[in-house]
């Protein structure tokens, strides 16, 4: 039997419908396009999300393309002329064919069921020529904008003349790519200070979904927190723990708290310099009366290899010589019960090494947990997005996965992001 044939295809209108519009951010509303008054014969500069995985020529996993789909088409039937820009990957200035955004013009093209012509450059000739040929509800899509090296300058003059010269070529802009606002790029915070501007349907939604994890949340909240690294996310921890009723732990996270708690994790990741920052943040949780739950066994392994020696054994009893790699058969029933019970779950972070097989289980459950919940369920960066898929899991399991990455929990520690706030500053 396939996984998803285990849970309900559709999540109920119930489960957290967020209107799309100008979203809040810290109290402030961020400009809406109908704010831009009549758009029909204006050339709009979109700042897509369209940083999709390109193999041989052609799009991966097409999720963010057709994410980008409501603005380009609210646009489109208000007779806008429409020019994309977007980026993939991290050419840092250089031009690297296999970069280039012209197979996601192509898938784009597919799903939109219209041309979309794909500039060679980014400002040069062919952009230049693309952007004057269009017509009233027409596409083009820019080349990968990381091409240009100003785009993530660290100079503000340097990026202030890239965003100025793209500013010459179009009338207004939406910021749309809510994964990239924490940056000072050009594209993202530069460019919209120039034009008048107003924030597209993919932030407009991420945006609501933070609203609801931060502000307006349905409770019980449950919060399950994994990967690598327990320096990525205590600042997340220790922010929702003033908000949320449990925290789940699992995958290396989980590891550091075990064995600042006393346990024996064996060889396990442990970064031993956050001991102390995770000792604290117990006691913050205890004192506001968080539950903070722990794994109550692991996989462990003798090797990181997938035909390595494996055992279940106590979390806080993993022996010399062996490492925990995946949540346990108790913790995934324990962790699938609580989320059950919840009417809100975040979800950031694998439970173990899903790549391989072996260790795949504890993520495979809390995903089911999440696909059955009756609440309003997020899944959170880029590892739990490509657990999800990997898993065969459809994104229709879930109220909201979100392709904010870094954004999303700068958001969640309660940063200032440069890229909403200039959607949010009055047009000049």
């Amino acid at each position: 039997m396939d996984n998803q044939s285990w849970y309900p295809p559709r999540i109920s209108p119930a489960r957290g419908t967020i209107k799309p519009g100008g979203g809040p951010i810290f109290g402030k509303m961020l400009r809406s396009i109908e704010r831009l008054g009549d758009l029909r014969g204006r050339r709009i500069l979109v700042r897509s999300d369209l940083d999709v995985p390109l193999w041989g020529g052609r799009v991966e996993d097409d999720g963010r393309v057709r994410a980008s789909l409501p603005t380009i088409q609210h646009l489109r039937e208000r007779g806008a002329r429409i020019v994309i820009g977007a980026h993939a990957g991290q050419p840092n200035g250089a031009v690297v064919p296999g970069l280039s955004l012209r197979p996601v013009g192509q898938r784009l093209s597919e799903l939109l069921g219209t041309p979309v012509r794909v500039a060679s450059d980014v400002l040069g000739d062919s952009a230049r020529r693309t952007i004057t040929e269009l017509r009233d509800g027409e596409v083009c899509l820019l080349e990968n904008l990381r091409f240009e090296a100003a785009e993530t300058s660290r100079s503000a003059e340097v990026r202030r003349n890239l965003a100025v010269r793209l500013a010459l070529l179009v009338d207004a802009y939406v910021g749309d790519d809510f994964g990239t606002v924490h940056r000072r790029h050009a594209s993202v915070y530069d460019l919209p200070m120039l034009l008048p501007r107003a924030a597209g349907a993919s932030i407009s939604m991420e945006l609501g979904v933070l609203r609801r994890l931060t502000e307006e949340t349905t409770r019980p909240y449950v919060v399950v927190v994994g990967g690598a690294k327990v320096s990525d996310k205590l600042a997340v921890i220790e922010r929702l723990i003033t908000r949320a009723d449990q925290i789940l732990l699992g995958g290396a996270v989980a590891h550091t708290f075990v064995a600042a708690m006393g346990g024996q994790v064996g060889d396990s990741v442990v970064e031993s310099d956050q001991m102390e920052r995770v000792r604290a943040c117990l006691a913050e949780a205890r004192r506001r009366e968080v539950r903070v739950v722990v794994p109550l066994d692991v996989i462990a392994a003798d090797s990181f290899l997938a035909d390595a020696n494996v055992k279940a054994v106590p979390a806080g009893e993993i022996p010399a010589g062996w490492r925990g790699m995946d949540i346990g058969p108790a913790t995934r029933s324990e962790f699938a019960r609580i989320i059950g019970g919840a009417q809100t779950v975040l979800w950031n972070g694998s439970m173990g090494v899903f790549e391989l097989a072996t260790f795949a289980e504890g993520t495979r459950a809390v995903v089911r947990a999440l696909a059955a919940a009756p609440g309003l369920t997020v899944v959170s960066g880029s590892g739990s997005v490509e657990a999800v898929h990997r898993l065969r899991f459809d994104n229709e399991m879930f109220g909201h996965v979100s392709t904010g990455g870094s954004a999303s929990l700068e958001y969640l520690e309660g940063r200032s992001l440069p890229g909403l706030t200039v959607l949010e500053a009055p047009n000049s």
